[in-house]
């Protein structure tokens, strides 16, 4: 069996420190079982010897393997979609902040930020020669798996709450996957999942159990940090499910410190939805998490029973940073003003760490002059029902122009602008 890059030296289960010889582990700890989270270790000082920040600046590759050094896999097992090196776009001062940074996502090739989890998965599965690959998902990790294998023409097994919004279901479709739909929760997809994987030998996909994959999502904070010439900003919002994109969060900013390519790990802003905030609640008490019923329309990230949540908090914890909570509502307004201001189309969940900040900009708690980043981790053409509770119905109209007049001039009323009559000119 290939195994990872020379430089991962081992794993440490998060929960009793246990450690692992790369490949010893299957998943998890032997000990701790799905509990048993683990850790992928580096050398460090090995990947300081053979890699410098003047390496990635003569790099001509426009994918997020340009931080090959820093990731468990070989270059001769890389999948052929690429991922990564998605946009991070100037706020222009949207929310009164100049120094806002919105890094988009939705870009991604199956349009979210799973896909950086998702490559290194595969990447590995083909390496280790695995004959299918499968997950739990509530859309976006499962397109995401469905879309990499089928570039690679991996047989896949997802498995997705029945509720899950139908174009996340139809791009699992499209992508050739065979599609688990679970009557009940994603915890119950997960769980589900799980047991079939163990039983039919399949590669697990789950970031949640398989620690290889939060090596993908940390890309996005090296990208972050390149992209702002590798000084980090001062805060950086992060929308919160399963805990899996925070642990990447943190670990692509503490490693880049480590490694001396920037000099400070940002303050880490974790943001969940109102209902279904079981990590908050087990940091704001230092307390094990204790598991929830997940009520709330950001389905990527309605995970009422999070099993990364230990990564998480640690994180979180280590940055100086906090966790807050914003309402289904808030999270409609978020994605209305991001595509109204800004041009970005995102899913509930994407627009929930944009959501946090608004309201941490509203209560005072940050100021005009830091630099602020936002995770916008999926499109909003995943979840059309909610895009459309965001931004409202069309105006409907006849088929001549004096409807068009009147509706304009309804519209002006009603919004308190003067009104006054078309003069039949040019338009404005």
């Amino acid at each position: 069996m290939a195994l990872a890059g020379a430089r991962v030296s081992g794993l440490r289960c998060m929960k009793c420190g246990r450690e692992y010889a790369p490949g010893e582990a299957a998943y998890t700890c032997d000990d701790c079982g799905l509990d048993g989270i683990l850790d992928v270790l580096y050398d460090y000082d090995e990947v300081r010897r053979t890699w410098r920040r003047e390496d990635l600046a003569a790099s001509r590759e426009s994918s997020h393997w340009r931080y090959l050094p820093l990731m468990p896999v070989s270059a001769d097992s890389l999948p052929s979609l690429r991922a990564g090196w998605t946009p991070l776009y100037n706020g222009r001062g949207l929310l009164d902040l100049p120094n806002l940074w919105i890094k988009d996502d939705s870009l991604n090739p199956t349009a979210s930020l799973k896909d950086r989890a998702t490559s290194v998965g595969v990447a590995r599965a083909l390496a280790e020669g695995a004959t299918a690959v499968a997950g739990a998902s509530t859309g976006n990790a499962g397109s995401s798996l469905a879309g990499f294998a089928a570039a690679e023409g991996l047989p896949c097994y997802m498995f997705v709450p029945a509720d899950a919004p139908r174009p996340k279901i139809a791009q699992l479709l499209v992508y050739g996957a065979t599609v688990f739909a679970v009557d009940g929760s994603y915890d119950d997809a997960f769980d589900l999942a799980a047991q079939a994987i163990e039983r039919y030998g399949w590669y697990n996909r789950s970031c949640a159990v398989n620690p290889y994959l939060v090596e993908g999502k940390k890309t996005v904070s090296l990208e972050i940090c390149e992209q702002l010439d590798f000084v980090a900003p001062d805060k950086v919002f992060v929308p919160v499910g399963d805990g899996c994109i925070m642990s990447g969060v943190y670990k692509g900013f503490a490693e880049f410190a480590e490694l001396g390519f920037t000099d400070r790990v940002p303050e880490l802003i974790g943001v969940q939805a109102e209902g279904c905030d079981p990590i908050k609640v087990a940091f704001d008490s230092e307390c094990e998490m204790v598991p929830c019923e997940a009520c709330t329309l950001a389905d990527s990230i309605a995970a009422g029973h999070p099993r990364n949540w230990r990564k998480a908090t640690r994180g979180i914890r280590a940055s100086g940073g906090s966790m807050m909570t914003v309402s289904d509502d808030e999270i409609l307004a978020a994605i209305a003003t991001l595509g109204a201001a800004t041009g970005i189309f995102a899913e509930p969940a994407g627009a929930t760490a944009f959501a946090g900040l608004t309201k941490a900009v509203a209560e005072g708690t940050v100021s005009r002059d830091e630099t602020v980043a936002v995770l916008m981790t999926g499109s909003g053409l995943k979840d059309t029902a909610s895009a459309m509770k965001a931004a409202g119905e069309p105006v409907t109209v006849g088929r001549s122009l004096s409807d068009v007049e009147a509706a304009l001039e309804e519209a002006a009323a009603d919004a308190g602008a003067p009104r006054r009559k078309a003069d039949g000119g040019g338009g404005a």
